[in-house]
C-alpha cells in the first residue's frame, strides 16, 4: 500500500521537536526556547501546536538547559543532544529513540512558535497524497537574510535548500526561504541519514542535505506553501519582539472575534490563555496577564495591569494594579488604585484613587473613596472608610489583623492600630489613633487638647516667637 492509501490518522507519526541550542545570540543564561513571549514560553507554543496534530509520538531534542526545557514540556518524551553538530545530528539522536511503529517523522524547530497546526497537517497530507519521500514548508520573504534558500528544479518540485552560508550570489537572491519544518517517510529519512556528512562552512551535519540526498535517489521533495511569520524564528531579543507582535495580535483578533471590544489592539497587551467576556471594553495601554478571567460588560484600562485575577460582570477597573485578586460584580476600582495579592471585594463595592490593599477582604457595598490602605484586613458589608485611613498592621516584628464589620464608619485619617475591631455600626473620630476596640455602635474617638499660642504670626515676624509653627518639620 503506498503513502497515499494509507488511512489520513496521525497515530503513526512521530513528531521531533528540535530544541537542543544554546541561542548565543540571545545574550541570556536562559535556554532560548523558555524566553517568554505572551505569557508562555516559546516551546510551549510549538509543543501545543503539534500536540493538536495527534501524532503518535512527540520527542523533544534537548541540550542546553536541558533539565529547565524538560520541566517546561511535561507529558512530552525528552532526548538529549549531548555535542551540539547540528540538525541533522539532532535529529539522528532522536531517531535512535523511536520505536519501530511509526512510519512518518515530522521534524520541526522548538523556537518558530508561529507555525499553525493546519500548516502543519496540510504538510502532512501533501506528502502523503503525493506518495513522496518529504515535504517541506517553505514561505517568501521580502528579506530572506539569514534562512535557507528553496532551490526548485523545473517541474516546480524542491531540489535542494542550501543553507546562507553556503549560498551562492544568485542563491542568496531567492526569497523563497526554508521554514526548517519538514514531513518524511520514516525508512527514506532513516537512509538519508545514514549517509549525511559534515563536509561544509559550519562543520555541521545539516538537516537540509537530506533533502538534495533524497532527490539524488530519484525520490520526490514536495513545497508547501505557508504564511510568512510561521518561518519567524526567535536567534536574539529583536526576533522575540517581531514574534511577540504576532502572537499578541492573534490573541486580540480572537477576542475581538468572541465579542470584546479592544479600542486598540497594537497597545493592549494580553497574554495567551486570558479570558475576556463579551461586551468588555479594553481601553489602551492595558497589560492583562497570568490566568486572569475578566466577566462580561466591563471597563478595562486606561493604563491598568491585571495579573493572575478573576474580575466580575460590570466592573470598571481604571488606571490600576491588580495582582492576585478576586473581584466580584458591579465593582469600581481606581483610579490609581493598587491591590496587592490575597485581595477580594464584594459585589457593588468601590476602590477608588490611590488606595492601597494587601491581604484585605472587603464586603458587599463597601466604600473605601480614596487615599487609604487597608492591610491584612476583613471589611464586613455596607462599610464607609474615610480618606486618609489607614491600617497599622506591622509592629517592627509581625503583621495584625484589623476588622471592620458591618455598617461602620471610618471618620477620615483614622489610624487603625493592628490587631483591633471596629464593631458593626460603630464610628471613628476623625483623625482619631484608634488603639482599642470599639464595641457596636459606639463612636471611637481619640483626641489631644489643641493648643492656640496668641499673637504667634507676629512674634515670628519680630523675632520673639521661638515656639515652632504646629506640624512644622523645622
Amino acid at each position: 500500500m503506498s503513502d497515499s492509501d494509507k488511512p489520513r490518522d496521525n497515530s503513526k507519526v512521530a513528531a521531533i521537536v528540535l530544541a537542543a541550542g544554546k541561542g548565543k545570540r540571545m545574550k541570556s543564561d536562559i535556554p532560548k526556547v523558555l524566553h517568554e513571549v505572551c505569557g508562555r514560553p516559546i516551546i510551549w507554543y510549538v509543543l501545543d501546536e503539534v500536540k493538536r496534530l495527534e501524532p503518535g509520538e512527540v520527542l523533544l531534542v534537548v541540550g542546553h538547559g536541558s533539565d529547565a526545557v524538560s520541566e517546561e514540556a511535561p507529558g512530552v518524551r525528552c532526548v538529549t543532544q549531548s555535542e551540539q553538530k547540528g540538525t541533522g545530528h539532532a535529529v539522528m539522536v532522536a531517531m535512535e529513540e523511536l520505536g519501530p511503529e511509526f512510519d512518518e517523522i515530522m521534524v520541526l524547530p522548538g523556537d518558530s512558535p508561529l507555525v499553525r497546526s493546519s500548516t502543519l497537517e496540510s504538510l502532512l497530507q501533501a506528502r502523503r497524497k503525493d506518495g513522496v519521500g518529504a515535504s517541506v514548508l517553505t514561505v517568501e520573504m521580502d528579506d530572506p537574510t539569514g534562512y535557507g534558500r528553496i532551490v526548485r528544479d523545473d517541474r516546480g518540485m524542491v531540489k535542494r535548500v542550501i543553507e546562507e552560508a553556503d549560498a551562492s550570489e544568485d542563491e542568496r537572491g531567492v526569497t523563497e526561504v526554508n521554514a526548517s519544518t519538514y514531513a518524511f517517510n520514516r525508512s527514506l529519512l532513516e537512509s538519508a541519514l545514514s549517509n549525511l556528512t559534515d563536509h561544509n562552512a559550519q562543520g555541521e551535519y545539516y538537516l537540509t542535505d537530506i533533502v538534495e540526498a533524497m532527490v539524488s535517489c530519484g525520490e520526490g521533495v514536495i513545497p508547501v506553501h505557508g504564511l510568512a511569520e510561521e518561518a519567524l524564528g526567535v536567534n536574539d531579543r529583536r526576533q522575540i519582539a517581531v514574534v511577540g507582535e504576532a502572537i499578541r495580535r492573534r490573541i486580540n483578533e480572537a477576542l475581538m472575534m468572541s465579542g470584546v471590544t479592544i479600542v486598540d489592539p497594537k497597545n493592549a497587551y494580553i497574554d495567551y490563555g486570558v479570558e475576556v467576556g463579551r461586551d468588555t471594553v479594553i481601553m489602551p495601554m492595558v497589560f492583562i496577564t497570568g490566568a486572569t478571567k475578566i466577566g462580561q460588560g466591563c471597563m478595562i484600562g486606561p493604563c491598568s495591569a491585571i495579573n493572575e485575577s478573576a474580575i466580575g460582570d460590570r466592573c470598571v477597573v481604571e488606571c490600576s494594579w491588580l495582582d492576585g485578586c478576586e473581584i466580584s460584580r458591579e465593582v469600581n476600582v481606581g483610579p490609581f488604585s493598587r491591590l496587592r495579592p490575597g485581595c477580594k471585594v464584594g459585589a457593588g463595592s468601590k476602590v477608588g484613587s490611590f488606595v492601597e490593599m494587601k491581604k484585605a477582604v472587603v464586603g458587599t457595598g463597601s466604600k473605601i473613596p480614596h487615599l487609604s490602605y487597608m492591610g491584612d484586613a476583613v471589611i464586613g458589608d455596607g462599610v464607609n472608610v474615610g480618606a486618609g485611613s489607614i491600617t497599622c498592621n506591622y509592629d517592627g516584628e509581625e503583621k495584625h489583623s484589623t476588622e471592620i464589620d458591618d455598617r461602620a464608619f471610618l471618620g477620615s485619617d483614622t489610624m487603625l492600630i493592628a490587631p483591633v475591631r471596629i464593631g458593626k455600626d460603630a464610628a471613628t473620630g476623625a483623625g482619631s489613633s484608634i488603639y482599642q476596640d470599639v464595641p457596636d455602635g459606639n463612636l471611637g474617638i481619640e483626641r489631644h487638647l489643641q493648643k492656640n499660642i496668641p499673637d504667634w504670626r507676629e512674634r515670628k515676624k519680630s523675632g520673639q516667637g521661638k515656639e515652632k509653627e504646629p506640624g512644622s518639620n523645622d
